[in-house]
C-alpha cells in the first residue's frame, strides 16, 4: 500500500486489523519499501492498531496468524485527523537530581525493572532491584546514601530467594510498611519490614490460583462496599499477576500475612494477558492498567475489595508495546499515562473511575519525544500528578536492533492543572540512559533487553517525585562511547521546583547530582 502526498501536516496512517472470534488471536507487522519492520501490533487485541506519520511511502504490511482458531482477518488503512495537543504548560520546570548505586551493592548492575517505595515517617527510599532491597537514604543537600537491606533467614525472611521470574516492591504511604517479592512459577515469596529492611517478616506471598508473569503488589484503604480488615492492620494489600488466558487478584485483608483466593479481572476475550502495576485510590477503589483491551489502553477496576472487576477503556488510545501506569490523587482523580501505538508519550484523565476520560494528550511533544518506553505515574493532590517514562527524540522501530540510533533519556512530566496542561523536562540531560534500542519484547529480545520491562516513580512526604531506573549506558558510554548494555541502580529524585503536594511549594530547593563512575 502506498500513502499519498500531501498529508502529512496533522493526520496519522492508522491500519486495523479484525477477526471476528475475539479469542482469536492475530498479529500486524508494518515494514517499509527495504523490508525493514517499521511499526507491529502483538498485543492480543482485538483489533490490532498500528499508527504511521501520513509522509509518502510505500508499505507493506503483513498479518501473522497467531492463534487464528480457524477465523478469517479484515483490515482496513485510514486517514485519520491526529488530535491537536493543548500548549505546555507554563509552570517552573522542577529540576531532578540523579544517584546511583556503588558497586559494592549486590544487584547494583543487574537492576532491571526496578520498583520504589518511600517510607513517609522516616523518609529512607525502599528500591527493589533484582533480589536485592536497597535502602537510600538522603541528606540536607540531597547526597544519597545506598545501603543493601535485603531480605534474608538472617533477618526474618527465610523464604528470601536467591532467584526471581519477576521482583517488586511496594511501600503503604501510610503505614510505611514495605514488602518486597519474587515470582516463583505460580506463587509468590514475599517479606514485609516495618523497620525499613533491618528485620523482615515472611507472608503467604499470594493468593490461590496465583498468575505465572507480571506479578504486582499494591495497598490502601478498603473500599465500604466490601469486606474489610480482619487485624489492627488497616489497609487492604492486593496481589496481581497474569496466567495466560487470564488475570487476576487476590487481597490480604490481615496487612499482607495471607491472601483469600485469586478473582479474575479479565480474560483474553477482554484484554491481552500482561498488565501493570496495582494502585488503590484514597476510597479504597483499586485500579489494573492494561495495554490492549479491544484496541485501547484501559484500566481494570473493583469497587468492593477485589470481589468483582470491570473493564474500562480509554477510547482515544491505541495499544501500546509497554505497560500503561496510573497515579490516583488524594481526591480520587485517576491519571493514566501510557506509549501510544506510535510511540508518543500520552497521558489522559478520569474523575469517574475509568469511565470518562479528559485531557488526553501527548507530553513529549513540545521535546521532540518520538517514541517511549515503560510508563509510571504517580500523584499527590488531587490536581497534581508526575509522569515518568523513557524517551528518544528519534522515530522509527526503536526495537531494531542493527539499525535505530536514538540516544534515550529519562523524562518527567508533571501537572499542576489536574492534567489540562503538563511541563516536561530531561530528567538526565547530560546522560543518555541508554544508546540503540530498546527490546520490549520479552524472552525473544537480545542483549537490548538489559532494562527489563518497566521503571517506577513514587512520592515522598513533601510531594517531591523519586524515579527508580535502571541506567543502560554507564562509564565511557555516558559521554561519546559505545552502548555497553549496563543496568545500573539510578534514582532521579526532585531538586527544585514546585512538588506534588501544594503545602510544601518553594520548600525543595538547590541542586546535587553526584556523578557517577566508570563502571
Amino acid at each position: 500500500m502506498s500513502v499519498p502526498a500531501g498529508y502529512d501536516a496533522g493526520h496519522s496512517l492508522r491500519i486495523d486489523v479484525k477477526w471476528p472470534d475475539s479469542a482469536a488471536d492475530f498479529d500486524l507487522y508494518v515494514l517499509d519499501a527495504d523490508g525493514r519492520e517499521v511499526a507491529a501490533s502483538a498485543s492480543s487485541s482485538d483489533p490490532e492498531t498500528v499508527l504511521l506519520p501520513a509522509v509518502s511511502a510505500s508499505y507493506t504490511v503483513r498479518v501473522v496468524p497467531y492463534a487464528p482458531l480457524g477465523d478469517s482477518f479484515t483490515g482496513t488503512a485510514s486517514l485519520i485527523t491526529a488530535p491537536a495537543d493543548p500548549p505546555p504548560s507554563t509552570a517552573t520546570p522542577p529540576t531532578y537530581a540523579n544517584s546511583w548505586a556503588p558497586d559494592g551493592i549486590a544487584d547494583a548492575h543487574n537492576a532491571g525493572e526496578p520498583s520504589i517505595g518511600v517510607d513517609r515517617a522516616s523518609g529512607a527510599a525502599m528500591f527493589q532491584a533484582y533480589t536485592s532491597t536497597l535502602k537510600v537514604t538522603y541528606d540536607s543537600a540531597g547526597a544519597a546514601t545506598w545501603q543493601d537491606k535485603s531480605a534474608s533467614a538472617a533477618n526474618g525472611c527465610p523464604q528470601g530467594s536467591t532467584t526471581s521470574l519477576d521482583p517488586i516492591l511496594f511501600t503503604d504511604p501510610v503505614t510505611h510498611r514495605t514488602f518486597e517479592s519474587q515470582l516463583a512459577g505460580k506463587t509468590a515469596l514475599t517479606c514485609y519490614t516495618d523497620d525499613d529492611g533491618e528485620t523482615w517478616s515472611p507472608t503467604g506471598g499470594s493468593g490461590i490460583n496465583s498468575g505465572v508473569d507480571h506479578q504486582t503488589i499494591g495497598g490502601g484503604p478498603f473500599a465500604t462496599s466490601g469486606p474489610g480488615a480482619l487485624t489492627s492492620y488497616p489497609n487492604a494489600v492486593y496481589y496481581c499477576s497474569q496466567d495466560i488466558a487470564d488475570a487476576s487478584c487476590a487481597v490480604s485483608r490481615d496487612g499482607g500475612r495471607t491472601y483469600g483466593p485469586a478473582v479474575p479481572m479479565y480474560s483474553l476475550l477482554d484484554c491481552g494477558g500482561l498488565h501493570g502495576h496495582v494502585k488503590v485510590a484514597p476510597d479504597g477503589t483499586v485500579y489494573v492498567p492494561n495495554k490492549g483491551c479491544s484496541g485501547h489502553q484501559a484500566v481494570a477496576v473493583s469497587e468492593d475489595n477485589g470481589l468483582t472487576w470491570t473493564v474500562r477503556n480509554n477510547p482515544s488510545s491505541t495499544p501500546g508495546d509497554s505497560d500503561p501506569s496510573v497515579g490516583i490523587g488524594s481526591g480520587g482523580t485517576v491519571y493514566m499515562g501510557y506509549q501510544n501505538n506510535d510511540g508518543t508519550a500520552r497521558i489522559a484523565v478520569s474523575h469517574d473511575k475509568g469511565k470518562t476520560w479528559l485531557y488526553d494528550q501527548n507530553v513529549g511533544a513540545a521535546l521532540g519525544i518520538k517514541n517511549i518506553v515503560f510508563p509510571a505515574v504517580t500523584a499527590g493532590d488531587d490536581n497534581r500528578a508526575a509522569f515518568a517514562f523513557l524517551g528518544t527524540t528519534t522515530g522509527g522501530n526503536y526495537q531494531d536492533a542493527a539499525d535505530f540510533k536514538g540516544v534515550w533519556h529519562l523524562y518527567v512530566a508533571t501537572t499542576y492543572d489536574g492534567g489540562q496542561s503538563w511541563v516536561t523536562v530531561d530528567a538526565t540531560p547530560t546522560d543518555p540512559v541508554q544508546k540503540g534500542s530498546i527490546c520490549t519484547g520479552g524472552t525473544t529480545c537480545g542483549q537490548d533487553r538489559n532494562l527489563l520491562d518497566f521503571i517506577d516513580v513514587t512520592t515522598d512526604a513533601q510531594g517531591r517525585v523519586l524515579a527508580a531506573y535502571a541506567d543502560g549506558c554507564t562509564g565511557t558510554c555516558a559521554t561519546a562511547g559505545a552502548q555497553n548494555f549496563d543496568a545500573l541502580a539510578s534514582i532521579a529524585r526532585q531538586a527544585s521546583g514546585n512538588t506534588l503536594y501544594g503545602a510544601y511549594d518553594a520548600v525543595v530547593q538547590g541542586k546535587h547530582n553526584k556523578r557517577k563512575g566508570s563502571h
